[in-house]
């Protein structure tokens, strides 16, 4: 989806100035100031950097459509499960997080990290009972972390239909132009923590709406990103109906009343705000 307001700065970090003069030669440099030097060469790598290098390694080879390895997704998903607010300096009480209920409006903020061809990482920040509307990811494979806070999910996949199928595709006689038959894949709260959740491009619930119950954020990772409406990969918004609303005289069993709904394709609601702003977490070292 795309982020309204300016993004962080993407530009690769100048090299930072000696601060000070030179020391004489006479003059021996701190034991402490040398102590500080060694600590940081031999530190362990920020959660952050850790995230950053696998998602590097996973998404190597990646492309729209392509789905990494099974290995290579629990691998991935299992650092993401490592990760809590705190690494990404994060807290509830930021501002991103304030309840918007004076103003009328709720933005959600996004935290651009990085972005290259072949991913994206950031996260966003919803205030209470903000919505991120119903929208696709084609061609990805996404993984995001809910950090802290409760949140609503629900997600579809579309239902694919051989014509000479039985059952509930006989719907299909009945439906009207520019909807699509979906099934729900997921339609639950989420509170933090939880485990790391995986769409595909063909399943995994590729459509999701995400509804704030209280202040949350979540850590996106999208493999490869969103790109221009020409290149096939920019972002779809959906109404939902009813199955039953355009079922007509269709076959479907009691028991998966409520498991299908047509979808329909429809601009970014105007409500729908997203406004960037800087991340200022543990930063990413690109190594050269």
């Amino acid at each position: 989806m795309r982020v309204q307001g300016e993004l962080a700065d993407r530009r690769k970090p100048e090299l930072s100035a000696v601060a000070g003069e030179l020391t004489s030669e006479k003059r021996r440099p701190s034991s402490k100031k040398n102590k500080r030097k060694q600590k940081k060469v031999g530190s362990t790598p920020s959660a952050v950097q850790r995230l950053f290098e696998t998602c590097k390694e996973v998404f190597a080879d990646g492309g729209a459509g392509l789905v990494p390895s099974p290995e290579d997704v629990d691998r991935l998903r299992s650092v993401l499960d490592n990760i809590d607010a705190s690494d990404v300096g994060l807290t509830q009480n930021m501002s991103y997080f304030r309840d918007g209920a004076s103003t009328r409006t709720l933005p959600i903020t996004y935290l651009h990290i990085y972005e290259c061809d072949k991913l994206s990482i950031g996260i966003f920040c919803l205030p209470p009972s903000a919505v991120i509307p119903l929208h696709n990811h084609p061609g990805m494979t996404v993984f995001s972390k809910l950090l802290f806070g409760s949140m609503h999910i629900k997600s579809y996949d579309w239902v694919n239909v051989p014509q000479n199928s039985n059952g509930i595709v006989n719907s299909l006689h009945f439906q009207p132009p520019g909807l699509h038959l979906a099934k729900v894949k997921t339609d639950s709260v989420f509170t933090a923590p939880c485990k790391t959740s995986v769409l595909y491009p063909e399943d995994g619930g590729n459509m999701h709406c995400f509804t704030a119950r209280t202040s949350c954020a979540v850590l996106d990772v999208l493999g490869p990103p969103y790109s221009n409406p020409e290149d096939g990969r920019d972002c779809t918004y959906y109404n939902e109906f009813h199955y039953k609303s355009f079922s007509g005289d269709g076959n479907l069993a009691p028991a998966e009343d409520g498991v299908y709904a047509w979808l329909e394709e429809k601009k970014k609601p105007d409500d729908f705000f997203v406004v960037g702003a800087k991340y200022r977490g543990p930063k990413i070292i690109e190594q050269s």
